[in-house]
């Protein structure tokens, strides 16, 4: 699979241990940050039509606002139910100041 590098946003708009919505090339995604570094995953959780940046960042977890069910940030994999199917997530990586994600 190529490697699709998308200009998603600037790194200083994701704010420490939060979670924001973005929307990038007909997705809709979630960008964190953690320990100063950032995640991305798909933003609509797996069990319920919920928007996870709508939800609670809790150190690497997030838990959707819908139902409580949580995802890892960074491999996207359900941690309790009621979710059971992971959620995307996606490479990152900055440069000058911008958030890349891969969308390949």
């Amino acid at each position: 699979m190529t490697e699709q590098w998308t200009d998603i946003s600037a790194a200083d708009e994701v704010p420490e241990e939060d979670v924001i919505g973005v929307q990038a090339e007909g997705k809709d995604l979630a960008l964190y940050s953690v320990e100063g570094q950032v995640y991305a995953t798909d933003n609509i959780c797996t069990h319920g039509h919920a928007r996870l940046c709508d939800g609670f960042l809790e150190g690497y977890e997030i838990e959707c606002p819908l139902h409580q069910g949580k995802f890892d940030i960074r491999d996207g994999k359900p941690l309790c139910e009621p979710v059971v199917e992971a959620i995307r997530s996606y490479p990152v990586k900055i440069e000058n100041g911008r958030v890349f994600v891969d969308l390949g």
